[in-house]
């Protein structure tokens, strides 16, 4: 037989072996083994539950909770789950409200109930940027979610059932006014500051509005006054994929299978506004999967699962949350945060108005005679969500209002929206400072 013969016949037999074999996608089966393991019949576990409420303190409302957009129809009886950190001074004037962002919950720091690392832990504790040897930090979930607050996997009153998507469109307005009854039942006046950070930063801006007589500082850390349609969009992409996740069932899927895809999925889109391009760059470039020992000599055969480091990562990120937050918590938290307005004829068309009386956000803040709250804006450059551009919008409209006591620091780095997590040093200079500062 010829070299000629001889090639196409090795040809052919490769050919062959490519034609017949049976693709197989470890990345599709994945899906298939969680929901066999999620199955209620295969074991006694729920597939979603909610952290052991003996971590964190409950305050039960005594009074229902106004809502921004039913205002007749208020909710009935909620609840709210919080922790803190320090000790509250005799004249209780020492108080930090610390505001989360879209699924964190309360534990924002280890505590005596709960000693595993909370979300910012780096930046809560003696000497941090959160002081606890001179202030008292308070953190709730916020209404909506689902780490021991009233959301949508609470039991409603009127069925004994979850509420699922009967659960009233909530504002993060509404966040911050069951925050606050929550103060009030701490029997604190004053806050000497709100602190938040993306979401949290949201509710901080709308805290120094809605009660300026009783904010001191505002600390807005990757927030903004005013969801951008490009983050809407972000948002919106992540709720389709959820929601067309045969096991969200119009939200009503407590008793069955929750809808881990959906929320493997959506948690990858998030993941990826959450960071940026050039830490990507930095940290995986185009790194590829490790080959099988045996396969070192041949060229690499891509596969249609993952084959790069950054797709592994992102499954990863998707596989690590689908089950630990609730579906429909995430809907409706997430949809705030794209109603979230603080413009002029935004808050007039909703009927709202701050303590102060107030017409305006950028009044309210900018106000020359005390009482005011002194705000600070800490964007970093590489966010991709929540832009410098919209942060500094927000800046220069306080600063035009009358405001003259306005900060903002502008952060470095690559690490995009989440900055606020990544950069103690930055992040936790400036919160350090702006809190320790003299600024009346």
């Amino acid at each position: 037989m010829s070299l000629r013969s001889l090639a196409r016949t090795s040809l052919s037999r490769r050919l062959a072996r490519w034609q017949h074999s049976i693709p197989s996608f470890p990345c599709v089966d994945a899906h298939k083994e969680r929901a066999a393991r999620l199955d209620p019949n295969n074991g006694p576990e729920p597939p979603y539950a909610r952290p052991s409420p003996t971590s964190y303190h409950i305050f039960h409302s005594k009074e229902p909770l106004p809502l921004t957009y039913y205002p007749s129809q208020p909710l009935p009886a909620y609840q709210l789950a919080y922790e803190t950190w320090g000790k509250l001074s005799p004249s209780r004037d020492n108080v930090i409200l610390l505001q989360t962002g879209l699924s964190a919950s309360s534990h924002a720091a280890s505590t005596s109930l709960n000693p595993a690392p909370g979300w910012w832990e780096k930046f809560i504790g003696p000497g941090k940027a959160l002081d606890t040897n001179q202030f008292f930090i308070v953190c709730t979930n916020v209404i909506g979610g689902c780490y021991g607050s009233t959301g949508p996997s609470s039991v409603s009153p009127d069925t004994g059932k979850p509420y699922a998507t009967t659960f009233p469109i909530v504002s993060i307005f509404d966040m911050v006014r069951a925050q606050f009854k929550l103060i009030d039942e701490l029997g604190i006046q004053q806050l000497f500051a709100v602190v938040g950070s993306s979401m949290g930063g949201m509710q901080s801006i709308a805290s120094g509005w809605m009660f300026p007589d009783r904010v001191g500082r505002v600390v807005s850390i990757s927030g903004t006054a005013r969801s951008s349609p490009s983050s809407i969009a972000l948002r919106f992409a992540q709720r389709s994929v959820l929601m067309a996740d045969p096991n969200w069932n119009n939200g009503f899927y407590y008793d069955d299978l929750p809808p881990h895809i959906g929320m493997k999925l959506a948690r990858q889109i998030a993941t990826i506004t959450y960071r940026s391009g050039p830490e990507w760059e930095q940290r995986f470039g185009r790194t590829l999967r490790q080959k099988s020992s045996s396969s070192q000599d041949e060229i690499r055969v891509p596969q249609l699962c993952p084959d790069f480091s950054i797709e592994t990562y992102l499954d990863h990120q998707g596989e690590e949350f689908c089950l630990k937050y609730d579906a429909n918590s995430l809907i409706y938290v997430s949809k705030a945060m794209d109603l979230f307005d603080m413009s002029k004829p935004a808050l007039e068309e909703l009927q709202l108005t701050s303590s102060a009386l107030e017409p305006s956000p950028d009044q309210a803040l900018g106000r020359s005679n005390p009482p005011h709250p002194h705000p600070t804006s800490t964007p970093a450059h590489s966010d991709i969500l929540f832009t410098v551009d919209q942060q500094r919008e927000m800046v220069d409209a306080l600063r035009m209002a009358g405001n003259d006591k306005v900060s903002y620091y502008e952060l470095g780095g690559v690490w995009g929206h989440d900055t606020f997590l990544l950069d103690v040093r930055g992040v936790g200079g400036v919160v350090r400072g702006f809190l320790q500062s003299s600024v009346f």
